[in-house]
């Protein structure tokens, strides 16, 4: 890549939450292309990520990638998530290898390490509770969907070191389409949590939120930081509580979120 060029990116699942922040909020400092299921309004690779033969055009020429296609809900039953959050995840990885990508920026989640907060809700919650785990945690999924993302950052370190692909493992807070941490909307969580009330689902979102600004600014730092090859961070904005560590973002990759949930 010449100076002054764009970063060539595909974002996977381009149409989603994220994607849809990623082409607002990236869209004028990359030159991004996406990868879709379906056909939508923009221009797209349009295949399932479970055919690698299908997908593999699209990662040619592309300097990084941005992988947030998936099946997201928590309870997304096994059938759905060995197609998209397993076998997908594999391609995406190995499309990249072979079309020479340098970096892959990995949609994981806050549901690798989810019985933490089951066991500690809803008093996890609440400002004054000291409790707080960072990239160092024991490995401990809440359901089949965080076993895919713990499966993601292995299947991430494993083409690190056999090939030398530079992974971004992001453990995702709470991004929602409406971006307001306070909306009654937005506060239904995993199954294990849905017996809080409104309020404490307002708490967690306190705790959890990641804006749509602060998510794409920590995917950008992952996509120009130098000489880190490998991450495993948690993504929330600079809320009042925060179990999920993010000291370790800012010190790794310059994470400087601009947003915070309201106390």
């Amino acid at each position: 890549m010449t100076a002054g060029q764009k970063k060539r990116v595909l974002v996977t699942g381009a149409e989603g939450t994220i994607g849809t922040a990623i082409r607002k909020y990236l869209g004028d400092r990359y030159e991004l292309s996406a990868l879709t299921r379906e056909p939508v309004d923009f221009p797209s690779h349009v295949a399932d990520i479970a055919d690698l033969d299908a997908i593999q055009p699209a990662f040619e020429g592309m300097d990084a990638v941005i992988h947030m296609a998936a099946s997201a809900a928590v309870e997304t039953p096994w059938d759905d998530i060995l197609h998209n959050n397993l076998i997908g995840t594999r391609n995406v990885f190995e499309a990249a290898h072979r079309a020479g990508v340098e970096r892959v920026v990995f949609a994981s989640s806050n549901h690798a390490i989810g019985m933490y907060e089951i066991d500690g809700a809803p008093s996890i919650h609440e400002l004054d509770d000291p409790r707080v785990y960072d990239h160092s945690a024991e490995l401990r999924p809440d359901s089949l969907y965080g076993v895919s993302k713990v499966f993601g950052e292995a299947l991430g370190r494993y083409y690190l070191e056999r090939f030398g692909l530079k992974v971004y493992n992001l453990r995702i807070g709470s991004v929602r389409a409406e971006d307001d941490p306070r909306s009654e909307a937005v506060t239904a969580s995993s199954p294990a949590l849905m017996d809080l009330t409104v309020e404490q689902r307002l708490e967690r979102m306190r705790a959890t939120w990641l804006s749509q600004r602060d998510c794409t600014h920590l995917i950008s730092r992952c996509l120009d930081v130098e000489d880190v090859d490998w991450a495993v961070v948690y993504g929330i904005s600079n809320n009042p509580r925060q179990f999920w560590d993010i000291s370790h973002a800012r010190e790794l990759l310059g994470y400087d979120p601009q947003d915070s949930a309201p106390e």
